[in-house]
């Protein structure tokens, strides 16, 4: 049985010093966290990912069960952080809801931010939503008192590379995550352990 290696980049931002905001367009908004919002933010999770190149690196991706079930994982998180969780939405009445957007944020135990997935729906790309909702994550992680925040990217992913880096994410380390008869399985060097995965369908 063949196995599948995909390129990763873990990449890392300072928090300290102020950013600007990009301003979402019109007619969108945020939406908090919420209790009630976990099947939403799996369902847009879903929809984002489902055709993109990260749904072969993490096969949970391509499924509404198994973006259910991350979702679940990212919620029971110690350090799972609410004001770094966001969705975005779009539509005046709720007949005309759409979500578009998803964002997860948790603290680990050295006090970094980790953003986990960064998910436009398809339609409501190319817009800079996916900007906003990084900068809205950010803000989360100040919030929190946290001083810095980490990704993992998929490196063919260039476009979401690109908007880390214009973000203040610099490349620390390379990994490589093996993709093996459905079983996955990371390998990292001796410093590259503190970040959790985060996925970008942005484009």
């Amino acid at each position: 049985m063949e196995s599948t290696y995909f390129k990763r980049f873990r990449m890392d931002a300072e928090l300290s010093r102020p950013r600007p905001r990009a301003p979402l367009p019109p007619g969108y908004r945020f939406v908090p966290w919420n209790e009630a919002l976990v099947d939403i933010h799996a369902r847009v999770k879903f929809r984002a990912f489902r055709d993109e190149i990260d749904a072969d690196v993490f096969p949970c991706l391509g499924n509404l069960e198994g973006c259910r079930r991350l979702m679940r994982e990212i919620r029971n998180k110690p350090g799972f952080l609410p004001h770094a969780t966001w969705l975005v939405a779009c539509g005046r009445s709720p007949e005309e809801l759409q979500w578009c957007g998803t964002i997860q944020g948790v603290a680990d135990r050295g006090g970094c931010g980790l953003i986990q997935n960064i998910g436009i729906v398809p339609g409501h790309r190319g817009m800079g939503l996916g900007t906003c909702l990084i900068e809205q994550a950010l803000d989360g992680f100040v919030h929190h008192g946290l001083r810095s925040a980490s990704l993992e990217v998929t490196a063919e992913n260039c476009r979401a590379v690109r908007l880390y880096q214009r973000l203040g994410f610099r490349r620390m380390r390379t990994l490589y995550k093996v993709v093996d008869g459905g079983a996955d399985v990371v390998f990292r060097g001796p410093d590259a352990a503190r970040a959790a995965p985060a996925e970008a369908a942005l484009s």
